[in-house]
């Protein structure tokens, strides 16, 4: 600024001079001084004119070449207006990571606006209520979000809880789903939507329940025959022969239930120990040679009221050579379950084939097959199920828990194998475990 005035003055001094010696003194000194003056302002007003023009412009590159106060100024103002620039795009930045993080969340966001429109909401709420981002945008959250439960929770103003309501997914395979809704205040009485899906939840606890009951049964329905044999034998004078005859129903019953534990037991150590290992070589001949004896004596004790055995084949002609990386003691168990279960469901005379080949690829396939009465289409997704039966009363005639597939499934996720089930009604049924090149080896 005292550059300023001091440029003024001289202009004026300038003009003053110019004055008199053009006009005289004392009015050559007047007219030349005013001169001087009204020409330092027309410099003056033509660079702020072309400041003026440059703000206009909204372009730091093309900032005019100003000197004195009005160059002070464009540096000053393009300095303050790049600092401005640099403000506001990092805070788009932050915006930009902040909705993308909000976007990558596995929770359902949607933003509401005092009347419970919607402002805005990420793809996993989308997926959740079937959102069209653009089309819904601005909407009533009632009018798209019409279950009973939400907009009873939504009218009650009260969020200090969640709601469960009910969504159907769209696209190909839409299935029904439960969403877990709550709504938070905060600002100028907007709304934060946060929703979950709590499908697998619902179906995790319903499958506890499930095996609780199923457990429970399992277990209280020997312990019952059980204590009403011990009150019989304690209350009522028996003969020796019913005595044992008692006695021998005690001991099923006491072992059944021990095989029940038993497996529950396996399927605990399954879930809990570390992957087996992939150097432990096992012979293929050992697993084959104990599963053809557990078969023919669980066939023999099965079918010996009736005098007809089960016509058992298996075939090693490929196994001789050849060796499994894991657990002898789960493959062991994954077999002789897949083996026993033919034995217990194929009637007395019935045939069954056990095989082990290596395919030209390197992977190899375990494969049980019977000709008992088969399995229905419905049941064979649920087989693996823990406690699943097709026939309550014929698993338990012949020793079954109803656990022995489920620990085969978990045995080969556990070895990278695969399980196939076919079945024909009447016809009979094919277990097949196919086992990765990467855990065979052959001679």
């Amino acid at each position: 600024m005292l550059f300023r005035f001091l440029t003024w003055l001289l202009a004026q001094a300038l003009g003053a001079g110019l004055g008199w010696l053009v006009w005289g003194a004392p009015q050559g000194l007047w007219w030349g001084s005013l001169l001087g003056l009204w020409a330092a302002w027309l410099v003056d007003a033509t660079r702020g004119a072309k400041f003026l023009r440059w703000l206009k412009t909204n372009d730091l590159q093309q900032a005019p070449s100003l000197s004195g106060f009005w160059g002070d100024l464009t540096e000053r103002s393009r300095r303050w207006v790049r600092a401005l620039d640099q403000q506001v795009s990092n805070s788009e930045g932050r915006l930009q990571d902040f909705l993308a993080a909000i976007q990558a969340s596995p929770n359902g966001v949607v933003l509401l606006d005092p009347e419970g429109r919607i402002e805005w909401c990420n793809q996993t709420a989308a997926t959740h209520f079937s959102f069209d981002e653009a089309r819904d945008h601005r909407q009533l959250i009632g009018n798209l979000l019409r279950d009973p439960a939400f907009l009873k929770y939504y009218n009650a103003r009260d969020f200090s809880h969640d709601v469960v309501v009910s969504a159907r997914r769209r696209g190909l395979g839409a299935r029904q789903t439960s969403i877990s809704v709550q709504l938070h205040l905060y600002g100028d009485s907007q709304m934060l939507m946060l929703s979950r899906d709590i499908t697998a939840l619902q179906q995790a606890e319903a499958m506890r329940r499930d095996f609780v009951a199923n457990v429970s049964h399992e277990i209280r329905t020997p312990l019952t025959v059980l204590s009403g044999f011990i009150e019989t034998l304690q209350n009522l004078p028996l003969e020796k022969q019913e005595r044992a005859h008692y006695l021998r129903l005690m001991g099923q019953q006491a072992n059944r239930m021990q095989s029940v534990v038993s497996d529950l037991l396996t399927l605990s150590r399954l879930e809990g120990s570390p992957l087996p290992s992939s150097t432990e070589w096992i012979p293929v001949a050992s697993l084959l040679a104990h599963c053809e004896q557990e078969a023919k004596s669980l066939s023999e004790v099965i079918t010996s009221p009736q005098g007809r055995p089960h016509v058992l084949t298996v075939d090693t002609s490929m196994a001789a050579q050849c060796d499994i990386a894991g657990s002898s003691t789960e493959l062991q168990s994954a077999f002789s379950n897949l083996v026993n279960n033919a034995v217990r469901y194929t009637p007395g005379g019935g045939q069954i084939e056990v095989m082990w080949r290596v395919l030209p690829d390197g992977h190899a396939e375990f494969e049980v097959k019977d000709s008992g009465p088969g399995i229905a289409p419905e049941h064979l997704p649920r087989l693996t199920e823990r406690f699943y039966r097709v026939d309550r009363s014929r698993s338990r005639e012949t020793g079954g828990t109803g656990l022995g597939l489920a620990i085969v499934k978990h045995v080969l996720q556990r070895h990278d194998a695969q399980l196939d089930i076919q079945s024909t009604l009447g016809v009979g049924s094919r277990f097949t475990i196919r086992l990765p090149a990467a855990r065979i080896r052959q001679a």
